[in-house]
Parts: C-alpha cells; structure tokens; sequence
C-alpha cells in the first residue's frame, strides 16, 4: 500500500481520475467502486476522499474528462465551411465518439445526481461550451432567427443526434428500419436545417 508522502494531493488525485476512468472504459459505469478504485491505485478509501468530497464528486470529475474531450474532438471540426456543412461534421463525430468511447459516453447520461445535489458551475460551464459550438454554427444559418431561437434549434436537433446515437449504440435500430448510425444522423441534420431555416 502506497504512502500519502509519496504522492502530492494533485498527484493522487489524478491517480484516482486515472484509475476511475480506468475501470469505466473497461468494465463500465455499473462497475465504478470507491475500493476498487482504491486498490488500482495502492491507496486507502480514505485517501481518495481527501482529495473528492464523496463519490459523487469524483463521478462528476470523470464525466467531466469525458465532456472535455468530446469538447476537443468537435473543436477540431470548427471551420469557415458552411455551417450546414459543419454541423453535419460535429453530429456525426459525436455519433463516433459514442461509439468508440461508449462506456464513458454512456455514463455521462447513465449516472443521475441526487434529488437535492445541484449541477456543480465547472461542471455545467463545460456541457454549455460543448452546446455553444453547435449555437454559433446556427447563429451562421440565420440572422432572421433570434438568439433563443438558434439555442432551442441547436439543443433540439443535439437530442435528436443523441437519440439515435443511443438507439443504434444499444442495438434498438433495427427496429426503426435503419442500421447506419451516420446516415441517420446525416439525415436528421439536413432535413431539421431546411425546415428550420424555412420556419422564419
């Protein structure tokens, strides 16, 4: 077992972040144990809540790593090509990352905080910046609409995307006739945009 004095408190931390996201990608969200974690890293339970208030802090952490490079795979599809063009491109790497990381995908939607536990800032600060990026792409479609307007579009057509990602990702898309994940997403894109920019 491991010695607090070998490690710095932001040291062990990221150890602890590590060792969760870890366990998820291998085993799942269902299969996220304060002791395991503590074993992967050679600490006590004891140690890990020093530097996370409880479990669920910690849970949110690890979504919160999630969300940061889901941030980063979609940033990287911001250009000056139209923005109907781009959306398409942010919907359906969205859609790949899901499938690639599902496990880490999943658990942002599959864990759910107490009745009376608030959405940490940090926490809420990065689901808005994922959801700012598709905002700016509808500011691009149209300056007839108001900024409520393209916010409702883009977080719309975003659970749209996210629908199907968790229908397809869970083997229930069969059932809808359809068993391309991309094509679908593609779809729902272009026809949402054409009624949405003809709804002035």
């Amino acid at each position: 077992m491991a010695r607090r004095s070998e490690h710095s408190q932001e040291e062990i931390k990221k150890m602890v972040l590590k060792a969760a996201e870890t366990i998820v990608i291998e085993e799942g969200f269902s299969e996220l144990k304060v002791r395991k974690v503590a074993m992967e890293i050679g600490y006590t339970v004891g140690s890990i809540y020093m530097v996370f208030d409880n479990m669920a802090d910690l849970i949110m952490h690890v979504k919160g790593k999630t969300l940061d490079d889901i941030s980063d795979q979609l940033q990287q599809l911001i250009t000056d090509e139209k923005a109907e063009k781009v959306i398409e491109l942010l919907a359906k790497r969205y859609a790949t990352f899901a499938d690639q990381h599902y496990n880490r995908w999943n658990m942002i939607f599959e864990h759910h905080l107490a009745d009376d536990a608030v959405v940490p800032d940090w926490y809420q600060k990065k689901v808005d910046g994922i959801f700012g990026l598709i905002e700016f792409q509808f500011q691009r479609l149209s300056a007839t609409h108001n900024e409520k307007q393209q916010k409702m579009a883009a977080r719309t057509l975003w659970s749209g995307v996210h629908g199907i990602c968790a229908l397809s990702l869970t083997g229930k898309m069969d059932l809808l006739g359809s068993n391309n994940m991309n094509e679908t997403v593609a779809l729902l894109v272009e026809n949402f945009i054409k009624g949405w920019m003809n709804n002035n």
